[in-house]
């Protein structure tokens, strides 16, 4: 892997479980960013979507937001206050800066967070990984996988930044989307965490994990459990209109990095074939600490 590159793989033993989108040449309204997709079970099953019919500007898995001082970095329409959504030239773009390292099951990078001038808004460093799941009998599981994502926002050293939402900017009903974004496979789907059930429920909490049980076009279940919420994080579910979960930054605030300042995240996504249930989720859970 080289500079030059514009897809990365990562792998599990002999599996490809994830290809990464470096620079994707999609129509700039999209807002391009790096992005995971398509992202695998160790059997082989899709669990990421991307440039869906019902929303082009969902892309895999990426890290972005709809509001970063006013440009949008998620894609499509932005959520103005008193007007709803609204088309505006407001789009910027996340582009690769650099390598800082690579292997098989891991690389991270150098980014830039850039307005629609393509001044420098701010620089991220990102790490994805991905690892078996070993159990207690210090043998792999087979049957489910882990993606590991940490990234450092940093401002400018002269002014802040502020990290907004649909929902900081007026929207009702818990749409404040914008952080570590997976776009889930299409399918039906359902969500739970230890002791919610259902979209209605599980969205917007803070609940230690969110799980998402999934079934493509074909049938085959998965389950995905998502874990990592930082603080005053909150998640971010659907499974009605669409399948995705969100750790949003701002779910019901903004989200100000000051000047020179930085955020810093890491989740975890275990990525298992099957549906699981609640107890398997917390076995799994434990073994992968």
């Amino acid at each position: 892997m080289g500079a030059d590159d514009t897809e990365v793989r990562l792998w599990v033993g002999s599996e490809t479980v994830a290809e990464y989108v470096v620079a994707p040449q999609i129509d700039p309204r999209y807002s391009p960013r790096p992005y995971l997709h398509p992202v695998r079970t160790l059997g082989g099953v899709p669990v990421t979507d991307a440039l869906p019919e019902d929303h082009r500007w969902h892309l895999g898995v990426s890290v972005t937001m709809q509001d970063v001082s006013g440009t949008n970095l998620w894609g499509g329409r932005t959520y103005v206050r008193d007007a709803g959504y609204t088309w505006r030239d407001d789009h910027g773009r996340i582009e690769h800066d650099a390598w800082l390292s690579h292997t098989d099951d891991h690389f991270a990078e150098r980014l830039r967070w850039c307005d629609p001038t393509g001044a420098t808004l701010l620089t991220e460093e990102r790490r994805i990984a991905a690892r078996a799941i070993v159990g207690r009998d210090h043998t792999a599981t087979g049957d489910a996988w882990l993606l590991d994502v940490a990234y450092t926002l940093t401002a400018p050293t002269g002014r802040d930044v502020a990290l907004g939402s649909p929902a900081t900017n007026g929207r009702p009903g818990g749409a404040g989307y914008g952080g570590f974004f997976w776009r889930v496979a299409p399918g039906t789907s359902e969500t739970f965490t230890a002791s919610a059930d259902g979209e209605e429920r599980v969205n917007g909490s803070t609940e230690p994990w969110v799980a998402l049980v999934g079934r493509g076009v074909g049938g085959s279940p998965y389950t995905l459990v998502f874990s990592g919420l930082g603080d005053g994080d909150h998640w971010f579910v659907r499974t009605g209109i669409y399948p995705g979960v969100c750790v949003a930054l701002a779910y019901d605030q903004p989200l100000v990095i000051a000047a020179g300042a930085a955020v810093r995240r890491r989740h975890t996504v275990l990525v298992a074939d099957g549906a699981l249930g609640r107890a398997r989720v917390e076995g799994l859970l434990a073994d992968s600490d």
